[in-house]
């Protein structure tokens, strides 16, 4: 366990270093979840696949401990993806656009969704939530992994547009009063709260009535397509 003299200061050094996919593969809720854990000994460094080898010499250089594989218990460390969604069978029940971290899927309720590439963090959250399964995640990068396959100026964007995601979730449950400008700035005297690991993703967070009426309007839809087929 490695002991820092300045916590905050620690924290705001290991987050900058992580790739701020935000996929929740390394155990925690988020990014800044992951590195309050390590600042608190809770976990080790190699638990990022998206920041892959190069991640885990970052963590080290940081915290001082040894470099070690990644940990296969989190995953393997890849090129990136980005999310595809296959908008004809799209039936527009928004569960993609909520379960986006970085608010990188766009469209309204009943019509068709798309994904700006450019913001996709290929976290892959949006997988489980799609009940008609109608999103995949694209190798963008080929042979390319891990930091290869990503840039500081990519993470710094994703962390920005996950802070303001988070801000705007909280604001919208009547939580907070906070600018959202105050989320993009680590306060260096502020004690970091230390997270425990996330819960499994659960396939649909909605209400039971809701997922029936996405499903039944998807076999509905699947059903006329193969009428005008046959």
């Amino acid at each position: 366990m490695t002991s820092f003299l300045n916590p905050s200061q620690a924290f705001e050094q290991i987050l900058s270093a992580l790739p701020h996919t935000q996929c929740t593969r390394c155990g925690y809720a988020d990014c800044a979840g992951y590195a309050q854990a390590i600042v608190a000994g809770k976990a080790a460094i190699n638990q990022c696949p998206p920041g892959g080898a190069v991640g885990i010499q970052r963590l080290s250089a940081i915290t001082g401990q040894p470099a070690q594989p990644l940990n296969p218990v989190n995953g393997v460390e890849g090129p990136r993806s980005v999310a595809v969604i296959d908008e004809e069978w799209c039936i527009g029940c928004t569960l993609c656009i909520k379960a986006c971290p970085v608010d990188a899927i766009i469209g309204s309720r009943r019509q068709m969704h798309t994904v700006i590439e450019s913001h996709c963090t290929g976290c892959g959250l949006c997988l489980p939530v799609c009940p008609v399964d109608c999103i995949s995640l694209e190798n963008i990068t080929g042979d390319r992994t891990g930091w290869n396959a990503w840039s500081n100026a990519e993470a710094q964007s994703a962390r920005k547009r996950y802070a303001f995601h988070s801000y705007q979730r909280t604001w919208s449950k009547g939580q907070s009063s906070q600018l959202p400008e105050k989320l993009l700035v680590a306060d260096s005297t502020a004690k970091p709260e230390i997270q425990e690991p996330a819960a499994p993703l659960q396939a649909i967070d909605a209400p039971a009535d809701l997922k029936r009426a996405v499903i039944e309007k998807a076999l509905a839809r699947a059903r006329a397509q193969r009428e005008l087929k046959t």
